[in-house]
């Protein structure tokens, strides 16, 4: 029987794990996921303690035409009732705890901003029409800058946009045009953010605890603590890996594959070298550290043309890093002051963004628990921002060099909390640097990133953010998602093919709506 060879633990390894079961038949005995760090998940990752402080790198926004996603974790059965899947539980979620934003914006002088209407002059309007509707190869190596005046990005979408999906000027206008096409659909209600879907608790917890539960049932093995280092190709015109090499425990191990063994690689990690620090210490910046998966692609890349070029990716890190903050009180105060300041109840508020702030912080309040072993009485809430090297409006220095306890000084001050002392006293803090984390979103051309199953490939496949989807969108699950079942299917030669990508620009009712609301006022 042939053996699949699955190089990351994170989102795409182990939806590409499933679909080898459930759509081509494999034996879950015969899939092995080889993960460098201590433990699945990748990015989707949430972690911590009551007394410790919990922590998570990030959250995931989902949204009714995620169909990859959905498809897969509707064969995954819930933790928490397993009569229900992943798909219908977050969909019984979204029910009961949907988002209604009505404190999208705030200004400086800490007042709600009507976001409702964009904000757009008819330049904008103009410029974003035409930015949706160039040809994506006209837009290779341009930045968003390069399509907009400056006046674009002082408009209330701007700053919504950006703090939703993490765009920043310097961005790509390739990806840039992609979200716009991909997600045209929620326009209407973008200002109350309904249209956007949360997991009943963390990515972690609410999809990569059941994904691994479920494939561990079916003999999937998950070695962790193994750093792929080296993949042998034949030296054929055909792409065919010959040969794995890894590291564990101090030791190298080579495993020679058979004529119908595949393997799957994960290039690139958008929170390679992350650091976290705590309530009175600041992360410190590793970018060095970037992790086995840039060094193995950088290996490939340089074996043969047609695998892309991690250089794009990894070399800019002052265009790609962000900071987030995780919060852990048991003290209600806060949630009381932003239920009332935000007219909205925990976990219904969406986001928040401080839209004047230097380093355009942005908040938000899940529902409670948002950890699955989160006891009562404990309160979790999260934040980040897009310009961690600016000095702060209150704390005269960059937030890369803040402790947690002076971030949450800023995000006080900006909001003008008279309790500010108080919610010091009773939280902690824990920042998480992340060098990597919008490096998908840099100005690239076509061909830096690969195709999932690269011409003449016969048993290799990339998969993740940094292999190339026509498109759809990074820096969402359901781009990894689809990597997976589209490796799956090619390689194997299946007649099931993912769903097509969600093209709202071709219905005209979503033009219509997008159109209408591009002109409110």
């Amino acid at each position: 029987m042939p053996k699949a060879y699955l190089v990351g633990g994170g989102i795409a390894s182990l939806s590409a794990a499933a679909f080898l079961i459930r759509e081509a038949g494999f034996a879950g005995s015969d899939i092995l996921v080889l993960e460098e760090q201590d433990r699945e998940g990748g990015s989707l990752d949430a972690a911590g303690t009551p007394e410790t402080g919990y922590t998570m790198r990030g959250g995931r926004m989902f949204e009714i035409h995620f169909e990859c996603t959905y498809d897969l974790l509707g064969s995954i059965p819930s933790l928490d009732d397993p009569s229900k899947s992943v798909t219908e539980d977050t969909f019984a979620f979204h029910e009961d705890f949907a988002w209604d934003d009505r404190a999208r914006l705030v200004d400086a002088a800490g007042k709600v901003v009507d976001a409702h209407t964009m904000g757009f002059s008819e330049r904008d309007r103009l410029e974003l029409v035409t930015c949706s509707a160039t040809p994506e190869k006209h837009l290779d190596g341009k930045r968003i800058t390069d399509c907009f005046s400056e006046g674009f990005f002082r408009t209330n979408f701007w700053w919504m946009w950006c703090t939703t999906f993490a765009f920043e000027p310097w961005h790509s206008a390739i990806e840039f045009r992609r979200y716009l096409n991909r997600f045209v659909h929620l326009f209407k209600t973008f200002d109350s953010m309904s249209g956007i879907y949360r997991t009943r608790f963390n990515q972690y917890d609410s999809i990569v605890r059941p994904l691994v539960k479920w494939l561990t049932d079916q003999g999937v093995t998950v070695q962790l603590g193994t750093t792929v280092t080296d993949i042998a190709l034949a030296d054929t015109d055909a792409l065919t890996a010959t040969a794995l090499t890894w590291t564990r425990d101090g030791a190298s191990e080579q495993v020679t594959l058979g004529p119908r063994d595949l393997v799957m690689v994960t290039n690139g990690s958008m929170t390679a070298a992350s650091t976290l620090g705590s309530t009175d210490t600041a992360p410190a910046l590793d970018a060095d550290a970037a992790g086995g998966s840039w060094r193995l692609w950088e290996s490939l890349a340089a074996k043969r043309p047609g695998l892309g070029d991690p250089s794009v990716f990894n070399s800019s890190v002052g265009d790609s890093t962000w900071e987030s903050f995780t919060v852990t009180t048991q003290d209600p105060l806060f949630f009381e002051l932003m239920e009332k300041f935000s007219g909205s109840e925990a976990g219904k508020g969406g986001l928040i963004t401080l839209k004047d702030s230097a380093w355009l912080l942005t908040i938000v309040l899940n529902h409670q628990p948002h950890f699955r072993d989160q006891p009562e009485g404990t309160f979790v809430w999260w934040g980040y921002a897009l310009f961690p090297d600016r000095k702060g409006d209150f704390v005269t220095k960059p937030m890369r060099a803040c402790t947690g306890r002076e971030i949450l000084d800023e995000v006080l001050h900006h909001l003008r909390f008279e309790e500010a002392p108080r919610i010091l006293e009773n939280s902690v803090v824990i920042p998480a640097l992340m060098p990597y984390i919008t490096s998908q979103f840099l100005v690239r051309s076509a061909g830096d990133r690969p195709q999932v199953v690269p011409e003449g490939s016969t048993n290799l496949a990339f998969i993740g953010q940094y292999a190339e989807v026509p498109d759809d969108v990074v820096f969402t699950v359901e781009y990894s998602v689809r990597t997976a079942w589209t490796a799956v299917a090619t390689l194997l030669g299946l007649d099931r093919q993912p769903p097509p990508v969600f093209k709202g620009r071709h219905d005209p009712k979503v033009l219509v709506e997008a159109l209408h609301t591009m002109h409110r006022r």
